[in-house]
């Protein structure tokens, strides 16, 4: 085994002990289907790839993970959703490099 792979597995023992209390004293999360924002629409290599990482993720958290696609103004209209949604850790966006860098915020829309 090479050292980078045990350096990872140490790794991730040492954050799921550390993570292990607060998860229990917050209550079983997720208990509600977890929405995953999609930026762009269906059928092209994003939405692909999301729908991927929504059934692993689905499968490891033992909860439904519901997709959403909403192409549209380059991926603005999904940055707005999820930007305005409940910040309760059900609501995901899965962004790209444009959605990472962008030079300056958005304007205000109504959506």
């Amino acid at each position: 085994m090479s050292s980078f792979a045990c350096l990872s597995r140490i790794a991730v023992v040492i954050a799921a002990a550390l993570f292990a209390g607060t998860a229990t004293a917050a209550g079983a999360y997720p208990d509600r289907p977890i929405r995953l924002m999609l930026p762009f629409p269906p059928g092209g290599p994003s939405d692909i790839v999301g729908r991927m990482f929504a059934q692993k993720l689905g499968e490891s958290l033992g909860q439904q993970v519901v997709i959403d696609n909403r192409g549209g103004a380059a991926g603005n209209i999904a940055c707005e959703i999820a930007k305005n949604a409940a910040p309760d850790g059900y609501t995901l966006m899965q962004a790209t490099r444009h959605h990472v860098d962008q030079p300056r915020p958005l304007p205000e829309t109504a959506v």
